[in-house]
């Protein structure tokens, strides 16, 4: 009997995207040592219009990371440092007097470019985070009265420190729920810290970024996005994702669930997951990939399971458990 071909065309071309993405997260080795989760959820953010926040002690590469991820696109690129005196306007742009026509002329802040990097976000007051809600949901800024449309892409990447340290600010709910990944990272290995030793004596100086060489231009990443976009979802995942969801809302663990946005977060970033795995359909595994960098900012426990040390991470894990995985 004939054995038959089992091997299935993609009906979306991935190659592109998937070659795009293994050359991004080669560069980013070049300098960044034992972070490629980190990496991968920075590149599955990108592909599923997504901001990111970045979560870390100071001294652990949050925000070289975030410089030279931004450098291997071809895009513009701009750093806000955050500090408890910093206005709206700074971040925003201001209408200065143009004493030759004797009219107002609006000069754009640093938010608008493409990739903006903001450090330490939560070292600034509310006023200032509020400025940023209008910028990341809508990819727009209204400033007197009228309405400015930033170009795509624009992504957000923000560092926080631990709100244990000095001088910072807990960032509002309604601002985390912008944010479609909180990506901790933590202190490398014995074995990652020596490579990372090793690798900056061996540069003797050279600058990370010089390093670094840019590898994906606008047009292509918008072609990859809108490839993304049209991964064939079938209907029992979008029940397993509204099931998960849904349980974090009346979970005895939380205080507060996740919101129709984080079940489109998880939609968007399991697609992006298959995408970069050269797949054009999600699978529960995508999905189950997802789940914990996008709930982990949105849930909050109960005053009860924070005192005993309980995580948001071990309750997404519960509650992953508990829900019926399709077949």
């Amino acid at each position: 009997m004939e054995e038959k071909d089992l091997n299935f065309d993609n009906r979306i071309p991935l190659e592109d995207l998937k070659n795009a993405v293994d050359q991004i997260k080669s560069e980013l080795r070049k300098v960044i040592v034992g972070q490629d989760q980190f990496v991968e959820l920075l590149i599955v953010a990108l592909l599923a219009d997504g901001h990111v926040l970045i979560e870390g002690v100071p001294g652990i590469a949050k925000t070289i990371t975030a410089k030279l991820f931004a450098k291997v696109l071809k895009t513009n690129f701009s750093r806000i440092q955050f500090t408890p005196d910093l206005m709206p306007s700074d971040v925003l742009g201001t209408s200065i007097l143009n004493m030759k026509d004797s009219e107002f002329e609006f000069k754009p802040g640093p938010i608008f470019s493409n990739i903006v990097l903001i450090d330490e976000i939560n070292r600034a007051p509310a006023k200032t985070q509020a400025a940023l809600f209008e910028t990341m949901e809508e990819r727009q800024a209204t400033i007197d009265g009228k309405t400015y449309t930033f170009e795509a892409p624009f992504m957000v990447l923000a560092t926080q420190n631990p709100i244990e340290q000095e001088g910072t600010y807990a960032l509002p709910e309604a601002q985390l729920d912008r944010f479609i990944f909180k990506i901790k990272v933590d202190y490398p290995s014995l074995e990652d810290e020596i490579k990372i030793i090793d690798s900056h004596h061996k540069r003797q100086g050279q600058l990370p970024q010089t390093i670094i060489e840019s590898v994906l231009d606008t047009k292509s990443l918008e072609e990859y996005k809108s490839k993304t976009q049209a991964i064939v979802v079938e209907e029992k995942i979008i029940k397993y994702i509204a099931e998960i969801v849904s349980k974090t809302r009346n979970h005895p663990h939380l205080y507060l669930g996740g919101s129709p946005r984080a079940s489109i977060s998880i939609l968007n970033t399991a697609k992006a997951f298959a995408a970069i795995n050269g797949r054009d359909f999600v699978i529960p595994e995508d999905v189950k990939k997802a789940v914990k960098p996008v709930l982990n900012h949105r849930i909050i426990l109960t005053p009860e399971r924070e005192m005993e040390g309980m995580t948001t991470e071990q309750v997404v894990d519960m509650i992953v458990q508990s829900v019926e995985v399709p077949r």
